[in-house]
């Protein structure tokens, strides 16, 4: 089954330095229809404002993905952990039994476009913990280049939930296959651009849910970048 969530459907609030989409229930936005899916439970598709962030603030048993689509994320956490996060970049820090962090963006001028990701852990009340990775365009170009799994299989980031995160750059003509084992389920996002999936056009901001699938199918009309969530 197939099940389409169109980007105008999402929850939105407008902070003024904060334009954020909800594609799941957070904050003030509240759906018992969209409380997750599976594992995920939180895409926030949020734009800051030149020199504005969200200041300290804390989380619990959580999984929480960081990735930039334009612009710089500063992050600085009570772990010690300070970098600034790019486009290609895919940064997960695990809350685990309690973490307090800021992400800010720090240039004068532009604004940071990104995408907070939030994973149900496996296993609450694991240590706090922090990693970040590169993946270049070269690997994620017309390709569904695994980014974030259990045990970091294959190069990826490592995370403590029963999901698995692939990214993809696609163009015209650019298409690749992810098989989904049986039982496994399916959350497709468009980041950025287009793409048709499954036979399905979708815009910047849309998504398709899959369950009882064999697999999800990606095809590029002219540029899009998407995520594609594997989940148990």
């Amino acid at each position: 089954m197939l099940t389409i969530r169109r980007a105008h459907d999402r929850g939105h609030a407008n902070h003024g330095w904060l334009d954020s989409h909800h594609t799941f229930s957070f904050a003030g936005y509240s759906d018992p229809k969209h409380m997750g899916f599976r594992a995920l439970r939180v895409i926030n598709d949020d734009r800051v404002e030149a020199g504005r962030g969200f200041g300290t603030h804390g989380h619990k048993d959580m999984e929480i993905i960081s990735y930039v689509l334009e612009g710089a994320l500063e992050h600085r956490d009570s772990m010690g952990t300070q970098g600034t996060i790019l486009p290609g970049d895919v940064q997960r820090m695990s809350a685990g039994t309690g973490v307090m962090h800021s992400e800010f963006n720090g240039s004068k001028s532009e604004l940071v476009h990104f995408l907070q990701i939030w994973l149900i852990p496996s296993k609450m009340g694991i240590a706090p913990g922090y990693e970040q990775k590169t993946f270049s365009a070269e690997k994620t170009r017309g390709a569904l280049c695994l980014v974030a799994a259990p045990e970091g299989r294959d190069g990826s980031v490592t995370v403590t939930s029963d999901a698995a995160i692939y990214a993809g750059l696609f163009g015209e003509g650019e298409e690749a296959t992810h098989a989904l084992a049986p039982g496994r389920h399916a959350w497709v996002h468009v980041a950025k651009g287009e793409a048709r999936v499954n036979g399905h056009a979708l815009q910047a901001g849309d998504a398709i849910s899959f369950t009882d699938e064999p697999e999800v199918r990606v095809e590029g009309t002219t540029s899009g970048e998407v995520l594609v969530f594997d989940l148990g």
